[in-house]
C-alpha cells in the first residue's frame, strides 16, 4: 500500500524578502524530504511542499518560529492543493504583478561573520568595503521594486563573478540568494576624490587608508554611507570640528560621533545595559548618552568642546558598514582617529545628499575630499536617534534600521496617507491594521526637502502597495505639508487634524489603545495651531481617536515677533515677566541679554499687541525660564534653550525638592466647559526671588522641572475627579526631556495612573503622522476604498 502524500500551498507575509527566507524554506523543506518549490511574489514568499503528511505538518508548524534573524513574520497561511508529483525542491524565479503586500527589510549593520571575514587576510573578501550576506547589509536603501531580487536593486548593474554566483546558488552557503552579494572582483568600487575639481587621487591605491590619513591630518571627508553621505572629521581635533561647524552653518547644534567600539567611550559617557544593547545591536542608531565630568576622561579619548557645546549628552553610534569599520581601523592598522564626528552630509536644514554628482556640487564647500563608491542609493535614509529613559528606548528620529518596518494598528484604517507636520517631517501610509511611518524627511521650509518628501512618498507607496483614498494633514494654514496635501488631493477626501490631538492619538496607537475610552493627554511642545487660532503647546486634552476636549492649558502670553522669540529666548522671558506683572529689572539675566534699543521696541510691541499672537506653549515657557535663569539667551537650533536648561538641572546637587513658591496658579472654572488654566506667574516670581538670593542656575532649573512635573500630576488628578479617567499620555517634543518625563511618570504612577510614553514612535513631530492617520480614519470608518464621501472635519479642497 502506497503511503499517503499531501501537498500544501504556504503564503508567508511580513519582512520575508531580503532576509534569507527562501534559502531558509529550501533548507527546511529538503531537511524534511519534501518536494516542491518556493518563490518571491508581491504578496510575500509563496511555497508549495509535497510529501508525507507528518513532514508537511512539521514544515508548516514552526515555519515562523525558526525564521531567519532579520525576518518578521506577520502571517503564515496554508491550504491543501492537488498533489503534483515530482522530486526535489527548488527556488524558482520571482513572480511579478499584482499589488505589493510584502515588506522590505531595513538596512542592517554588518554581521559578526562578515566582520570576521573582513579582517581575515586569508579570506577572498579581506578588506572588501561591500562585504555582506543574507543576514546583514543594505536592503531598503537599494530596493527599486518588488519582489526583492537583485534585478530590483541598485546591485543590478554589477554582474556576479563565478565565485559569487556559486555562493549565491549554494543552499549551504550564508550568501545563498543574498541579493547584494559581491566581492572585489565583481562588486562596487570605492574611490577617494580630492582637489578642485575633485578627481580620483592618483596615490590612493587604498582609498580607505588615504582617507584615514586625511582625517588624522584634520581634513573633513564626505563619506558615502547606506542612506546618504556623512561629513566626517577627527572628533578630538578642535580646529577640524570648529571648521566643520562653520562650513555646515551648524550653530551650536551637537554633532554625532562614531566610535570603533564602546571601549573608546570610557570616561566620556555613562552606558547602561539598555544603551549598550542599542549601540551594539543590528540597528546601530545614534544613542544619546549622558556625559561624564571632564575629569573622568583623563588618560582616555577626548572630544573637542565644539562637538556638543553645553549639551548634557553625546550622540554616539558604532560602525554599521564595512567602510566605517575600515575607516576606524581594523586590528593591526596604523593608528588613526579613534572617534569621528559623523554628521549628515548636507547644509543645515537641507535633506541628506545621496546622489554622487550632487555630493560633489553641494558638499564642495564643506568637504576636503570624498570617499565614495558606484553603488547608487535609491532611497535616502538618515541615521536613527534613540535615547533611553527609565531603562526603556525612546526613539527621537525614526529612520535607518527602522524604516520601512510597519507598526501594528489597534483598529483597521482605510487606504490613507497622513502627511505629518513641517518640522521633523515624517509621513505615514496606512491600510488595514498596518501603518508605515516613513523615515525622517526633515524640515519642510526648504524646496529640496519638499522634493525629497514627494519622492519618498512615491517610493513608499510602491513598496507597500497602499493607494491612499484618504489624506490627513495638520490644520495649520501655513504648513507646506498641508499645502502639498491640498494640491495633490484631487477627488480624495482630505481631513484636517488638530496638531496636539494628533500627538495624543500617536501615543495611543503606539500602545495599542482602541479608543473606546478617552485618555488624559499631555501634549507639550513648542508650537501647534490651536482651535482658537492661538499658538498652542501646553495642552491637556481629554481625547480618543474620534475627538478631543481641551481640559487645561498654560495661560496665554504674547509671542512677540514669532520666530524672533524662538531664536532669542530672552524675548519670551520678558514677555512672561510682563504677563506675570514682574518688572524688567536690570539685574535679571534676560533683561541684560536684550539690547537696549530692542528692549524699548519690545516694550512698545507688547503694549500695543503688534505681531504678538497669544501662546500657551510649554516649550516657550522652558525657553523663558532658561533665559531668566541665565542659562541660554540665544537659540541656534531647535529647543537649544530647553536642552541647556535640562543640562543645568542634571548638574544640580542631588534631587531637587519642591521649593516654596515654585508652583503654578491653577484656575479651575466651577462649571461649564471652560478649560482649566495653569498660570506660571507665581513660579516666575519664585525664580526671580531665587536669583536675587544667589541661588545657582542648576538648582533653579531642577526646581522648575519638579514644578512642571507636579503640575502634570495635579491636573491629571483633577481630570480623574471630574471625568473618571485614569490613563495619562505624555507626548510632544518637550517629553524628549528625560528629566521631565521621568519625574512626570513617577508622580503619575504614584497616584495610580497608567502612563503612556513613546518608545517606538518619536514624541516630537516625527510621530505626528501616525496620530493624524488614526484620527482621520476614526472620522471615516465607512469611507469607500476609492474616493467619495464627505465627513465632518473633512474636505475635498482644504485641511
Amino acid at each position: 500500500m502506497t503511503e499517503a502524500v499531501q501537498r500544501r500551498r504556504v503564503v508567508v507575509r511580513g519582512v520575508v524578502q531580503g532576509v534569507g527566507f527562501r534559502p531558509y524554506v529550501y533548507t527546511r523543506a529538503t531537511g524534511l524530504g519534501l518536494a516542491g518549490h518556493v518563490t518571491n511574489t508581491p504578496d510575500g514568499v509563496v511555497a508549495e511542499v509535497e510529501g508525507a503528511p507528518d513532514a508537511v505538518s512539521a514544515f508548516c508548524e514552526r515555519l515562523a518560529a525558526d525564521a531567519p534573524p532579520l525576518a518578521v513574520v506577520d502571517a503564515v497561511d496554508h491550504c491543501e492543493v492537488p498533489v503534483a508529483g515530482g522530486a526535489g525542491f527548488t527556488i524558482t524565479p520571482s513572480r511579478t504583478g499584482g499589488p505589493a503586500r510584502t515588506l522590505v527589510s531595513p538596512d542592517t549593520a554588518t554581521c559578526a561573520a562578515c566582520l570576521a571575514e573582513l579582517a581575515d587576510p586569508a579570506d577572498r573578501r579581506h578588506r572588501h568595503p561591500f562585504i555582506t550576506c543574507t543576514h546583514c547589509g543594505p536592503r531598503f536603501t537599494i530596493v527599486t521594486g518588488l519582489p526583492y531580487d537583485r534585478a530590483h536593486t541598485t546591485m543590478a548593474r554589477f554582474p556576479m563573478c563565478p565565485d559569487c554566483a556559486r555562493e549565491y546558488a549554494d543552499p549551504a552557503d550564508r550568501r545563498f540568494h543574498a541579493q547584494p552579494v559581491a566581492c572585489p572582483a565583481c562588486g562596487p568600487r570605492l574611490r577617494l576624490l580630492a582637489g578642485t575639481p575633485p578627481q580620483e587621487a592618483a596615490e590612493a591605491a587604498d582609498p580607505v587608508a588615504q582617507a584615514r590619513r586625511l582625517l588624522a591630518e584634520g581634513a573633513v571627508l564626505a563619506v558615502k554611507g547606506l542612506g546618504g553621505y556623512h561629513l566626517a572629521c577627527d572628533a578630538a581635533n578642535a580646529a577640524a570640528v570648529a571648521g566643520l561647524r562653520r562650513r555646515k552653518a551648524r550653530g551650536d547644534k551637537p554633532f554625532a560621533l562614531m566610535a570603533r567600539d564602546t571601549a573608546d567611550l570610557a570616561g566620556l559617557v555613562r552606558i547602561s545595559p539598555a544603551e549598550h544593547a542599542l549601540l551594539t545591536g543590528p540597528v546601530r542608531p545614534i544613542v544619546l548618552l549622558r556625559r561624564l565630568p571632564a575629569a573622568a576622561a583623563a588618560g582616555g579619548v577626548r572630544v573637542a568642546d565644539a562637538v556638543a557645546p553645553r549639551c548634557p549628552d553625546l550622540g554616539v553610534m558604532l560602525p554599521y558598514t564595512p567602510v566605517h569599520h575600515l575607516l576606524l581601523g581594523l586590528p593591526g592598522d596604523p593608528p588613526g582617529p579613534r572617534l569621528l564626528v559623523m554628521t549628515s552630509g548636507n547644509l543645515s536644514g537641507e535633506p541628506i545628499v545621496t546622489d554622487d554628482a550632487e555630493a560633489l556640487e553641494r558638499l564642495a564647500g564643506l568637504a576636503d575630499a570624498w570617499l565614495t563608491h558606484d553603488r547608487p542609493i535609491h532611497v535616502p535614509c538618515d541615521d536613527s536617534v534613540v535615547r533611553v529613559c527609565d531603562g526603556e528606548p525612546l526613539v527621537l528620529r525614526r529612520a535607518r534600521g527602522h524604516a520601512p518596518l510597519p507598526l501594528d494598528l489597534p483598529l483597521p484604517v482605510p487606504p490613507a496617507l497622513a502627511v505629518g507636520g513641517d518640522l521633523k517631517n515624517a509621513f505615514c501610509l496606512g491600510e488595514g491594521r498596518k501603518a508605515w511611518l516613513s523615515a525622517h524627511i526633515g524640515d519642510m521650509d526648504d524646496l529640496a526637502t519638499q522634493t525629497a518628501f514627494e519622492r519618498a512618498e512615491e517610493q513608499l507607496e510602491s513598496v507597500t502597495g497602499v493607494r491612499p483614498a484618504l489624506l490627513a494633514a495638520d490644520r495649520h494654514p501655513g504648513y507646506r505639508s498641508t499645502a502639498w496635501a491640498r494640491r495633490t488631493a484631487g477627488d480624495r477626501l482630505l481631513t484636517g487634524v488638530q496638531h496636539h490631538h494628533a500627538h495624543i492619538a500617536s501615543a495611543m496607537a503606539e500602545h495599542g489603545l482602541d479608543g473606546r475610552r478617552r485618555v488624559i493627554g499631555f501634549a507639550f511642545d513648542g508650537t501647534g495651531h490651536g482651535d482658537d487660532g492661538a499658538v498652542w503647546g501646553g495642552e491637556v486634552l481629554l481625547a480618543d481617536y474620534a475627538g478631543h476636549q481641551r481640559f487645561a492649558h498654560l495661560a496665554y502670553v504674547p509671542l512677540p515677533g514669532g520666530d524672533a522669540a524662538v531664536r532669542r529666548p530672552y524675548r519670551m522671558a520678558l514677555s512672561h515677566l510682563r504677563a506675570a506683572g514682574l518688572p524688567w529689572s536690570a539685574d535679571l539675566p534676560c533683561t541684560g541679554a536684550c539690547p537696549a534699543e530692542e528692549l524699548r521696541v519690545l516694550e512698545r510691541q507688547l503694549e500695543r499687541g503688534l505681531h504678538c499672537v497669544p501662546t500657551s506653549s510649554m516649550g516657550r515657557l522652558f525657553d523663558a525660564v532658561s533665559s531668566l535663569a541665565g542659562v541660554c539667551h540665544h537659540a541656534g537650533y531647535e529647543a537649544q534653550a530647553a536642552v541647556e536648561l535640562e543640562a543645568a538641572a542634571l548638574a544640580a546637587p542631588g534631587p531637587a525638592p519642591r521649593a516654596a513658591g515654585y508652583a503654578f496658579e491653577v484656575r479651575a472654572p466651577a462649571g461649564g466647559d471652560a478649560p482649566v488654566t495653569a498660570d506660571p506667574a507665581p513660579l516666575l516670581a519664585a525664580v526671580v526671588a531665587d536669583l536675587r538670593a544667589g541661588t545657582p542656575p542648576p538648582l533653579i532649573a531642577a526646581r522648575f522641572h519638579t514644578a512642571v512635573a507636579e503640575l502634570v500630576a495635579g491636573l491629571a488628578v483633577l481630570a480623574r475627579q471630574r471625568h473618571g479617567l485614569d490613563t495619562a499620555a505624555l507626548t510632544g517634543g518637550v517629553f524628549a526631556n528625560t528629566v521631565l518625563s521621568s519625574a512626570c511618570a513617577r508622580l503619575l504612577r504614584g497616584r495610580g495612573f497608567t502612563v503612556l510614553r513613546h518608545h517606538r514612535v518619536p514624541p516630537n513631530d516625527g510621530g505626528l503622522a501616525l496620530g493624524q492617520l488614526m484620527v482621520a480614519a476614526a472620522g471615516n470608518r465607512h469611507h469607500p476604498q476609492q474616493g467619495g464621501g464627505h465627513v465632518p472635519g473633512g474636505t475635498r479642497q482644504s485641511a
